[in-house]
């Protein structure tokens, strides 16, 4: 009967081995960790997923409006379930000359007894549109302190560039409002002195 004889294996491969594998899954750790930022830049540059476009406004304005085009501007809004508050646009929808700036307002009541912070993430349908909807002002660039019981009226200050593709007429401005879980109590009274 013939035996089987282990591989001989010695401890130098045994490491070697171990360490690849370690280094694998730190790097695997590291790339998932980058994933989100790089996402979001990622986003940010090509209008993917709504996001508008950044950098400085100055070079984003335009030189001259197109007064013989109207873009609908549809507000909307989304308050997470964790927060206590109540948030919708004061105009649900605007007509705007491409290249003009405008302003509206979005209203929040915080309907708690307790100090809230919270943080509004905006998005733009369609996608494309992303890159063309331009904020000059926005509530949503800060977190958001309301006392109990406080209304704030938090303006948005925008323009649609008049590169806008000609087939879109209806754009969507969304936010998201959600509550910041990790506001301590310092940092509520810092951002309420």
């Amino acid at each position: 009967m013939k035996t089987m004889q282990p591989n001989k294996v010695t401890m130098g491969s045994r490491l070697k081995y171990v360490a690849r594998l370690s280094g694998f899954a730190v790097a695997m750790f590291g790339f998932g960790y980058l994933m989100v930022p790089l996402y979001d830049k990622f986003c940010e540059v090509t209008g993917l997923g709504g996001r508008t476009a950044g950098g400085p406004v100055a070079e984003y304005l335009p030189t001259e409006e197109d007064t013989s085009r109207l873009v609908t501007v549809h507000f909307d809004s989304n308050v997470n379930s964790s927060l206590p508050w109540y948030f919708e646009p004061i105009e649900k929808t605007m007509k705007v000359h491409p290249g003009r700036m405008y302003e509206t307002m979005y209203r929040a009541t915080n309907y708690s007894d307790q100090p809230v912070v919270a943080q509004a993430v905006p998005s733009v349908a369609p996608g494309q549109a992303a890159l063309f909807f331009n904020k000059t002002e926005c509530f949503c660039f800060t977190e958001q302190l309301l006392a109990p019981g406080e209304t704030k009226d938090m303006p948005v200050r925008f323009f649609v560039h008049p590169d806008l593709p000609s087939d879109t007429n209806l754009v969507t401005l969304s936010y998201i409002i959600y509550k910041n879980e990790d506001a301590t109590a310092q940092q509520v009274v810092a951002l309420n002195p």
